[in-house]
């Protein structure tokens, strides 16, 4: 019975080193071709000028309104609610809509100057 199994297991043995040896040789085949292959050179950046920056165009409130009010509801006329109400609803409106505080003045300066009051 040894001798039985110390057969079968010859064959197994042989194949595990027969992978090993197959492993082996492609990996240090891709160590060999990737040593071949070049490294691409450093991207160098170009120095920064004073002028590489485009100015900004700062929107206006009504631009502003239209971007981020209409996002949620159907667009509102500045003479619905006189300026103490919009001052209120932005402050509301602010917190839903996570507008920054810049942005939110500028929108509500734009809606109490065409709200008539």
């Amino acid at each position: 019975m040894n001798r039985l199994h110390s057969l079968t297991s010859r064959p197994r043995a042989t194949a595990g080193f027969a992978l090993l040896a197959v492993v082996i040789s492609w990996t240090s085949l891709a160590v060999v071709i990737g040593a071949d292959t070049p490294t691409p050179a450093p991207k160098t950046k170009p120095p920064k000028t004073k002028e590489a920056a485009p100015e900004r165009k700062k929107l206006t409130g009504a631009e502003l309104y239209a971007i981020h009010c209409n996002r949620c509801h159907p667009e509102r006329y500045a003479t619905e609610w006189n300026s103490t109400q919009w001052k209120t609803l932005m402050t509301h409106m602010r917190v839903r809509a996570n507008l920054p505080a810049t942005q939110a003045k500028e929108i509500l300066k734009y809606l109490q100057e065409d709200s008539g009051n």
